[in-house]
């Protein structure tokens, strides 16, 4: 059965397209039509920017709202999107090949428990403070919303990766223009759906699916004060670049090929740390842009390690994103999974050693499968190891000692995310430090809602995620007094 949505959720109300072209979704599982939807053109996305920039400087709208008010609507969608989660890992599921059992860990709870925080923080923010000066005066500093934003949001977190957006952002007093990815867009009209429940002000948010041209269009929009963009390193420098240009504020969240660093004491029990390793490494068949893609293995250990990570890989369920015992389910798209299986053949031409997987699954003759893929011998230098695949495909390297560990982890273009395992916590902690990073984690990795979310490097600009989130969608104003 597809489904067909003909319209765009602007202004709190459903317009027409003024285009007659469309996204057709087709399963990752079987190839099929799951529905399909308008492709948003420029006169769309004209409409959105005006419907948010007129919420947005109404006078007694959204953004003079008392915090308190912002924060009981920001509850209420939350709630709406709660009577929506199986509907919601559906929908998302059935577009990007997400396990089904992921989606209802995140995709079906996580922007609810962003916009419940992120209401939590402001509900007693006065938004202002009066400083003591050194030079005989003091200042008022006040903070204000910083007007209409652009958010572009990838395929392989929908729901999620767009409430890192628009929940700080509307929390701040902000107005929001979302375009989802062609990839996703089905799962965008039920959050329309639970935004017009919530009885948000109209133009509060605003939803536009398209490809890349019309995400070139929204960034450069006269009508844009502020860029949220996730997605690739490439298409994140056109946007810095753009957003340069104008001196329009932006955050990036990009690419990125973590190291998951395994200390020569870390428990390699599969039974007592499988998860964890799993969850670092391969979640979300490995459409994850923090991912521990590089697993560093000491020498002593290193044998081990390949065991250990090929023992996990080849006991993963393979099969429908639909299935609850699914623990990897398709590449998003063919193009996906294309380029996962050239980077298994540059692998293997560059001389690194398979130990489990490489090909497609036997029994899925329909659908995007790749089979989870470990590649041993691999240098830091291969392709495998420098470049984001976004697959389940790991690279195992070996290293002499935490010093070498370190200059391994840190010889990459990127710095999003990695992972310590040791049995020694300080240890860790130690070796977490010296990683160039914007996020690590010690024995298991998952971002926290109450922690900045970023890269550095090639990894982006900015974060998401934590009061530093709210305060990139805020303007500091000193009134000296």
């Amino acid at each position: 059965m597809t489904t067909n949505n003909n319209a765009f959720f602007i202004g709190g109300e459903w317009h027409a397209p003024t285009s007659s072209d469309v996204i057709t979704v087709v399963s990752p599982n079987d190839e099929q039509v799951v529905g399909h939807a308008p492709d948003g053109a420029e006169a769309d996305m004209d409409a959105a920017v005006d419907a948010a920039r007129q919420a947005f400087d109404d006078p007694t709208g959204w953004s003079q709202w008392e915090p308190s008010r912002r924060a009981a609507a920001l509850k209420r969608l939350a709630d709406a999107l709660d009577k929506r989660a199986p509907q919601m890992v559906q929908a998302v599921s059935s577009q990007n090949g997400m396990p089904v059992a992921v989606a209802e860990k995140l995709e079906a709870v996580f922007p609810q428990i962003l916009l419940r925080y992120y209401a939590g923080l402001i509900e007693n923010d006065g938004f202002e403070e009066t400083r003591p000066g050194l030079l005989g005066g003091s200042t008022l500093v006040t903070k204000a919303p910083i007007g209409v934003v652009g958010a572009i949001v990838p395929w392989n977190f929908p729901q999620a990766l767009a409430a890192f957006k628009y929940a700080p952002a509307l929390a701040a007093g902000c107005t929001i223009v979302i375009k989802p990815s062609p990839e996703t867009v089905l799962d965008s009209y039920v959050l329309a759906e639970a935004i017009e429940e919530a009885d948000l002000p109209a133009g509060v948010i605003n939803i536009v699916p398209g490809g890349r041209e019309l995400g070139a269009y929204l960034v450069s929009h006269p009508g844009i004060d502020k860029v949220a963009f996730t997605g690739s390193s490439a298409a994140g420098r056109n946007i810095a670049e753009a957003c340069g240009r104008l001196l329009r504020p932006v955050t990036l969240e990009l690419g990125g090929k973590s190291a998951a660093i395994i200390l020569d004491d870390a428990n390699l029990d599969l039974a007592t740390v499988g998860e964890q390793l799993f969850g670092a490494t391969m979640l979300n068949n490995g459409q994850v842009c923090y991912l521990g893609t590089r697993v560093l293995a000491p020498q002593s250990r290193y044998q081990e390690v390949v065991d250990t990570f090929s023992a996990l890989a080849g006991s993963l369920t393979v099969g429908s994103s639909l299935d609850p015992a699914t623990m990897i389910g398709p590449m998003a798209s063919a193009r996906q999974r294309d380029r996962v299986e050239s980077y298994i053949a540059k692998g293997k031409g560059d001389g690194a050693r398979i130990t489990v997987g490489g090909g497609r699954p036997e029994g899925l003759e329909k659908g995007w499968f790749v089979e989870p893929t470990i590649f041993a011998d691999v240098d830091n230098n291969y392709n495998i190891a420098q470049e984001e695949i976004f697959g389940p495909v790991l690279s195992i390297i070996s290293y002499r000692d935490d010093e070498e560990a370190v200059r391994i982890a840190n010889d990459s273009d990127f710095g999003l995310g990695g992972t310590v395992f040791t049995a020694d916590h300080d240890h860790g902690v130690a070796v977490a430090r010296r990683v160039q990073t914007g996020t690590i984690g010690i024995n298991g990795y998952l971002p926290d809602p109450t922690a900045p979310f970023g890269g550095v490097k090639a990894s982006g600009l900015g974060r998401e995620l934590g009061p530093e989130a709210l305060s990139a969608y805020l303007v500091q104003k000193s009134i000296y007094l």
